[in-house]
């Protein structure tokens, strides 16, 4: 983790598959900042939860139970390594269990507000590119870059499943229903913040999205009157 809290905050959300996590840890990466990935931290929630034996469709028991368990995640620009409880989750929260589960146990108004909380804590005063699904509507509107990353449900499905070597059919419906409870609940949904730079990677490739950013962030900030 870097000791300096320096620089800018980047947020990116956006549906699973549409390539924020690749996005992310590779503008994190050119910048020379921290790297925050959101959804590992409700997935090692959800792994948590099952291990404590506790239905992640009763939401009174998770939101008694996840404001309460310990959880650690890096910020290195790389692929997030978590653990809860003391114990490394970072290869379970992959898992099709937690897969399954996360939607129900990150619904759950006790658990966003929790994970927001921490997520918060972790930007500090920034030099972090932070990826999630309300990230630049809930847990860091006032970012200096809010970026909405978007793909073709197909495309996002066939990156998935060449991810997870799944069948990409069964992927694709998964990431419907997905995509339909993270849109639909009441606490954070993921929703577009109304001065993001939409950007549709269905016919991009990861270098090219990084590029659109980084200009982006430029553009951002630029003296007035000199924008390009």
């Amino acid at each position: 983790m870097r000791a300096d809290r320096g620089g800018p905050v980047i947020a990116i959300d956006g549906p699973s598959g549409s390539g924020k996590s690749t996005v992310a840890r590779a503008v994190a990466t050119r910048l020379g900042l921290r790297y925050l990935d959101t959804g590992a931290m409700y997935r090692a929630a959800t792994a948590a939860v099952l291990a404590a034996g506790i239905d992640p469709d009763d939401a009174a028991a998770v939101a008694a139970y996840v404001p309460g368990v310990e959880l650690e995640i890096s910020t290195e620009p790389a692929p997030a390594r978590v653990s809860a409880g003391g114990s490394d989750l970072t290869t379970e929260i992959r898992g099709p269990a937690v897969t399954a589960a996360v939607s129900a146990v990150s619904a759950v108004p006790a658990v966003r507000a929790a994970m927001v909380a921490r997520q918060r804590r972790l930007i500090g005063a920034g030099g972090i590119v932070v990826e999630g699904r309300d990230i630049g509507t809930v847990v860091a509107p006032a970012a200096d870059l809010k970026v909405f990353l978007t793909a073709d449900p197909a495309a996002r499905a066939a990156r998935r499943a060449l991810e997870t070597d799944a069948d990409v059919g069964r992927t694709e419906a998964d990431l419907a229903r997905r995509d339909r409870l993270d849109t639909s609940r009441a606490a954070s949904p993921l929703a577009q913040a109304p001065d993001a730079l939409v950007l549709d990677s269905t016919d991009l490739d990861p270098d090219a999205v990084v590029a659109e950013i980084l200009a982006a962030l430029d553009r951002a900030a630029a003296p007035a009157g000199q924008q390009p």
